[in-house]
């Protein structure tokens, strides 16, 4: 018989519902001293063991169908089916975004919900590495994981964190490769770059974004959050001025570096690889206050490149990387009269290498674009040994989205976002496998390649 129709005949001929049900308390009754309590779950238990032989006497693969069953949806089955027979191949290991993900200020009280934590820990259990791959500082991600998994996960050679969207990579239990700092792997260049803007990024901020933000606790890059709620009016406005605030800031700090390189060629990238030979004739000056020369000013006046303002040619590349980032330099005032695609080489050479990433009234952040989640993702499966890996990415950010393009392109994987996830990030999930669930209910995903991954068992 086909699987298709062992399913149909799975859901038609047994209660999986109530199945479910028995299940799902089982899995996260809480650990109480009662031994009343502890009755009623030995009751339930007994109960969900009797459904499931019930299964496993109906099935030559009772014990797959039985487990099947009482974790996974009649939808979220057929779906498995169908990522079972377009991939033939289980997931092997897990790719994790947290904020606004695994867990949810909307949906789940910024917490992971029991039930979630319930199936990672299954999936640990099964073999399955998880990798939690997230802007957070390692810190923040280390105590939360720690506090939902427990430390035997954490620290069981089997986890990895990907922390500051892939500026550091953290591996416990494999010693000299437990944590990697993959930012020291970048030119020096650009390390002064940041340097020079983290040195300067609240010290020279205006007085009311001094006080109305602060930094995140990053090691490289570099987050301006607001101290108002997110998501807040108050909130919205400070980072609207912290974006254009870190873009002039970036630009001066890219100027100085020009200066000190004397480049006006256009190579500025990796191994002296950047801009083309077009604009071989950039000049870069910088003038102080008074409009006069000054080349031992650093960040008190104004940087040029072809008589127009460093300032302008770094808000036109960035306006025309990201739409948002150009309606809020619009609504600002400060979107410059400049023709993007006219920005100089030398200038974009560098521009190339560092993200300016906006998110509405939550932050504001300079990375680095030679360290993204992909690079964090392939080195922390390098350290775990997935020499071939078919993931689930589960993400809902543009950073995340890189990591899902990455996986389709390769074949190494699938995708699933929040139905809240960015636009970019939800049409790519709904143009492959449309993965796509409700805020706070990642475990239903989850449950779904449970289910895949059991189902890929079957001869």
């Amino acid at each position: 018989m086909e699987r298709y129709d062992l399913v149909y005949q799975l859901y038609d001929e047994y209660d999986t519902e109530t199945l479910r049900e028995y299940q799902a308390f089982v899995d996260v009754f809480p650990a109480v001293d009662s031994r009343v309590a502890l009755e009623h779950w030995q009751g339930a238990n007994e109960e969900l063991e009797r459904r499931k032989d019930e299964i496993r006497s109906g099935f030559a693969a009772g014990e797959t169908f039985a487990e099947v069953a009482s974790r996974a949806t009649r939808e979220q089955a057929f779906t498995a089916l169908d990522l079972e027979a377009k991939y033939g191949r289980a997931v092997n290991v897990l790719v994790l975004d947290v904020d606004e993900t695994l867990r949810s200020a909307g949906g789940t009280d910024n917490e992971i919900p029991r039930d979630t934590l319930h199936v990672l820990t299954e999936f640990h259990e099964a073999g399955v590495p998880i990798v939690i791959c997230t802007g957070q500082t390692l810190e923040n991600v280390k105590g939360f994981a720690i506090q939902g998994l427990g430390s035997e996960i954490v620290h069981s050679g089997n986890l990895s964190i990907v922390y500051e969207a892939g500026t550091g990579v953290f591996t416990p239990g494999h010693g000299a490769e437990t944590k990697q700092l993959l930012y020291e792997d970048l030119g020096e260049e650009i390390r002064d770059v940041f340097d020079d803007v983290r040195s300067r990024v609240l010290p020279d901020a205006p007085e009311d974004l001094r006080r109305g933000c602060h930094l995140q606790g990053n090691e490289f890059n570099i987050t301006m959050k607001p101290n108002y709620e997110t998501g807040s009016t108050k909130a919205r406005e400070t980072i609207d001025t912290a974006l254009i605030y870190l873009i002039d800031l970036l630009a001066d700090a890219v100027g100085t570096q020009l200066e000190l390189t004397g480049d006006s060629s256009g190579d500025a990238g990796p191994d002296g690889a950047g801009g083309n030979d077009s604009e071989g004739d950039v000049e870069v000056d910088k003038d102080d206050s008074n409009g006069n020369d000054n080349d031992n000013n650093s960040g008190n006046g104004t940087t040029e490149i072809n008589d127009e303002p460093i300032v302008d040619w770094t808000r036109a590349f960035y306006a025309d990387q990201d739409p948002e980032i150009r309606a809020v330099l619009e609504g600002e005032g400060a979107y410059p009269d400049l023709d993007s695609e006219s920005v100089p080489d030398a200038l974009a050479a560098v521009l190339d290498r560092i993200d300016v990433a906006y998110y509405e009234a939550d932050a504001a952040e300079i990375g680095s674009l030679e360290l993204n989640k992909v690079v964090g993702v392939e080195r922390a499966l390098d350290v775990l040994g997935v020499d071939d890996p078919f993931s689930l990415v589960m993400g809902d950010s543009k950073s995340d989205l890189r990591v899902m393009r990455w996986v389709d392109e390769t074949g190494s994987g699938i995708a699933a976002a929040p139905e809240h996830a960015s636009q970019d990030t939800l049409e790519h999930v709904l143009e492959t496998d449309e993965l796509v669930f409700d805020r706070g209910k990642s475990v239903d995903v989850l449950r779904t390649v449970y289910a895949l991954n059991r189902l890929a068992r079957l001869e």
